[in-house]
């Protein structure tokens, strides 16, 4: 079995008054047993003397997440008791809130269990393989004393069991970790079992790479691209800001994901996705997106990530900037550190143009208040979703491109956004002071040296549309757009449970005009019964401005509907040079790109 190298240990441990025992078992179960042992006359016996009343609560949500996702409710089985196993009383006062009674004890020893079948990067998972947890989802913290060290101690239930986190062992003890404060531990995810370890150096820094799971992932063949990204990020930030960073990536069944860490991330990926080239830049611009984030909301981070609430939403406008320009770059990393070429680079980029340019929530929410909803909106999608919102991710990412073009055109590439994220993170990361949006665009004004105010107005704080060809058009790019190949009937229809069900209507399209409803069944067009991966066939029979009869069962309701089609919708939008590139052009491209305009 591999040790896990653990990072150095920085605070003085003596004896934490916050402990943690964690085990499990029976992994089987998928149940976490954990002991919170609490000794008060070195907390806050003062506070106690005028309390008597031990407050315990647990977070809502997790850093780099942006959902309420009601951890609590994966809690069972609490007691509480005094150093002498003496009933403690408790009450519970909120969803997440317990109240312990503690007049007269020195010492609060708390257990409950955790569910843990869940197997996101965000959440628990525990069977008989290993057992994985993040903190925000198996830990309470104690709100007048989150700034204290905590001790964790894991029960291994296998023998031949190991133990990985970014947490820094303490010294001469079995498998028990220090965390300096709240915030660390729950920065710092476990992975326990029998997953394989993988040691590797970048710059003189220690790294690991952890795998759980089955799969046809090749760590001799994943590692040396690994390397690639961190060296690269390394340089547009001036160095690595830690002595040792953990990878941990979960091969799965269909599952996609990542979570970042200040010293560590978690991956998820499908088990089979690493042979077939396409699907392997997927997961190079998943971990060029993870590691690029230690920097960008890590420790450069909006101002209302300075100190955590972990009870309720934390609000910002400024995610399109913290997770878009950190998408702008896992499409860029990847390709500076020649994992691929520059055709995959702009083949990218087309599907993320395609993507926003078809997407009619763009019309509808700025990007900053996208940003700003991202507790309500982005991951409780509905129905009505790609009619009224826009991702802060996507729209993020294309806003950044525009941005380091921008700059990169004014100066001849003397200037980019690199020089924005160098600002940012000297001025704000290093001292890990959060921005607030004035102060972001105080920095990109002036790498810029121009007045953003229009730019910002427009197309973060409203909803014009992105100008593609007036940015693309100095480096000698422009926008092809291609339509689909029959006329637009303003409906997405898929088959489920054996019948052809409407789920999205667009907003003002043929379908709605006419009546037709997410939910619908539909049955027949012309009065021939329709498949809906045979949809689009049909339609190729029929030009804009006919009327076609639409038959749907709308709540168990026959129904025929008259509907007018409408022109072809854009189906792909391509990034290709213009017609007889200037030298001008020519030179802008290959500053931006380090490849000449002729080679794609």
């Amino acid at each position: 079995m591999t040790e896990a190298r653990i990072l150095p240990i920085t605070p003085r441990i003596t004896n934490p008054a916050i402990q943690y025992k964690v085990s499990m078992p029976h992994p089987e179960s998928h149940l976490f047993e954990v002991s919170l042992s609490i000794r008060f006359e070195e907390l806050f016996s003062s506070l106690l003397q005028t309390s008597q009343k031990l407050d315990l609560k647990m977070p809502v949500w997790t850093p780099g997440s942006y959902l309420i996702r009601e951890y609590p409710k994966h809690l069972q089985n609490f007691c509480a008791y005094s150093e002498n196993e003496r009933p403690l009383p408790w009450q519970k006062l909120s969803k997440n809130h317990w109240q312990i009674e503690t007049l007269g004890v020195s010492e609060v020893i708390v257990q409950y269990k955790i569910f843990a079948n869940e197997l996101t990067v965000r959440t628990n998972h525990l069977d008989s393989t290993h057992g994985y947890f993040n903190g925000a989802a198996l830990f309470f913290y104690i709100p007048e004393c989150d700034k204290n060290q905590i001790m964790v101690k894991v029960i291994l239930p296998l023998p031949n069991w190991q133990i990985t986190t970014s947490l820094p062992k303490i010294p001469d003890t079995e498998n028990t970790f220090l965390a300096k404060d709240f915030d660390t531990l729950v920065d710092s995810p476990f992975e326990i079992g029998s997953h394989q370890l993988y040691q590797f150096e970048v710059q003189g820094k220690k790294h690991q790479l952890a795998i759980w799971g089955k799969g046809n992932a090749e760590p001799e063949k994943l590692i040396p691209d690994i390397q690639k990204i961190i060296a690269v990020e390394s340089e547009l930030f001036d160095g690595l800001p830690y002595e040792e960073y953990l990878f941990i990536l979960h091969s799965s069944s269909k599952g996609f994901g990542g979570l970042e860490h200040k010293f560590s991330c978690t991956l998820n990926y499908p088990r089979f996705g690493f042979r077939n080239q396409e699907k392997r830049h997927r997961f190079m611009q998943l971990v060029a997106h993870e590691f690029f984030h230690l920097w960008n909301v890590k420790r450069i981070r909006p101002k209302a990530f300075e100190a955590f609430d972990y009870e309720q939403e934390n609000y910002t406008p400024s995610l399109w900037f913290s997770e878009g320009t950190t998408s702008y770059y896992d499409l860029l990393i990847p390709f500076r550190a020649g994992i691929y070429n520059v055709k995959t680079f702009l083949k990218g980029l087309e599907k993320e143009i395609t993507l926003l340019l078809t997407t009619i929530g763009r019309k509808v929410q700025p990007v900053s208040e996208s940003s700003w909803d991202a507790w309500i909106k982005l991951y409780r999608r509905d129905a009505n979703s790609n009619n009224c919102q826009i991702s802060y991710y996507l729209k993020g990412a294309m806003i950044s491109l525009l941005l380091d073009l921008l700059i990169r055109e004014k100066y001849q590439n003397q200037r980019s956004l690199d020089n924005v994220m160098g600002q940012m993170w000297h001025k704000f990361g290093k001292l890990e002071i959060g921005f607030t949006p004035e102060q972001l665009k105080d920095v990109i004004e002036k790498v810029a040296e121009l007045d953003l105010c229009d730019f910002f107005r427009k197309y973060i704080d409203g909803v014009d549309e992105l100008p593609f060809d007036q940015y693309l058009q100095p480096f000698g790019l422009q926008l092809k757009r291609e339509d689909h190949e029959w006329p637009e009937i303003g409906m997405n229809v898929i088959r489920e449970n054996n019948k052809e069900i409407i789920k999205f209507v667009e907003n003002q399209g043929p379908a709605q005009l006419a009546g037709l409803d997410v939910g619908d069944e539909l049955l027949a067009i012309e009065g021939f019964r329709v498949n809906a991966d045979k949809l689009s066939d049909r339609l190729k029979d029929y030009q804009p401005g006919d009327i076609l009869e639409v038959t749907i069962f709308h709540q168990d309701e026959l129904i025929t509907h008259k509907l007018t089609l409408a022109h072809p919708s854009p189906n792909r939008y391509q990034v290709v040079p213009v017609k007889k590139p200037t030298p001008k052009q020519e030179k802008n491209f290959s500053g931006w790109l380090g490849v000449s305009l002729e080679s794609i």
